[in-house]
């Protein structure tokens, strides 16, 4: 049985176009961060749409790609916690299937662990940051930072970029304290994680929005609740 440093976990709902490409380029910049000991986990959330099907044809012809498929829908976040606890390696991490963020940086982010983070995190509203997306997302992804640092107490920028790793470990130790189980999952992690103490490095990546991505009034109401379900919670446990 092979040695398994990094896990790398693409979350999927009916992505099969985005995992044609999203597969053979995560294998190939994997095997130049963790030669021959990484794992790419496609972590399959009740698709329809022949994901399920490419992913095994995959996994039946390279022992790297492991299909981790759930007949009904689980949510990003439940989806998430269970490939990490399902996960092999060290490290894990996470990236949206459309290769929003520069595939450029994973190199990065696995290192920042190694180098003794517990997560690391890609964000679009650094300084240094080169990011292309429509000013509609742009207005409603810094109003919704800003919120999280104000209300939450956050000291990061970015709370929602997709691409992030955890020493695994660590991670573990913190799933059972967060509740959110779709879209609220990153930010609830992060400030968490800042409130445990967590050493968690941020660092500015190229990134361009996904075809098809839109920002829904629903979806920035929702949000927004999140924020103060989790602040409410966070006052009533120091209680």
């Amino acid at each position: 049985m092979r040695e398994v440093e990094v896990s790398a976990v693409l979350p999927v709902y009916n992505d099969l176009l985005a995992l044609k490409a999203a597969i053979p380029q995560s294998l190939e910049t994997l095997e130049a961060i963790a030669p021959g000991r990484f794992e790419l986990i496609v972590a399959e959330d009740g698709s329809t749409d022949g994901s399920t099907e490419f992913v095994r044809e995959c996994e039946a012809n390279d022992p790297r790609v492991r299909l981790l498929h759930s007949d009904e829908r689980l949510g990003r976040g439940r989806a998430l916690n269970r490939a990490f606890a399902g996960a092999s390696g060290s490290i894990v991490c996470y990236y949206d299937v459309d290769l929003a963020t520069d595939m450029q940086h994973l190199p990065e982010l696995v290192e920042a662990i190694r180098d003794g983070h517990d997560i690391a995190t890609g964000s679009r509203l650094l300084p240094e940051s080169v990011i292309v997306r429509s000013g509609g997302r742009e207005i409603a992804s810094r109003g919704y930072n800003t919120l999280v640092r104000t209300i939450l107490g956050s000291s990061l920028c970015d709370h929602q970029c997709g691409f992030k790793a955890f020493r695994r470990d660590r991670l573990l130790s913190l799933i059972p304290s967060v509740t959110a189980d779709h879209w609220f999952w990153d930010t609830e992690v992060l400030v968490r994680a800042q409130k445990n103490g967590y050493r968690i490095r941020e660092f500015p990546v190229q990134w361009r929005q996904g075809e098809g991505t839109t920002v829904r009034r629903k979806d920035v109401i929702e949000m927004g609740s999140a924020i103060l379900r989790l602040w409410w919670r966070l006052h009533v446990e120091k209680s």
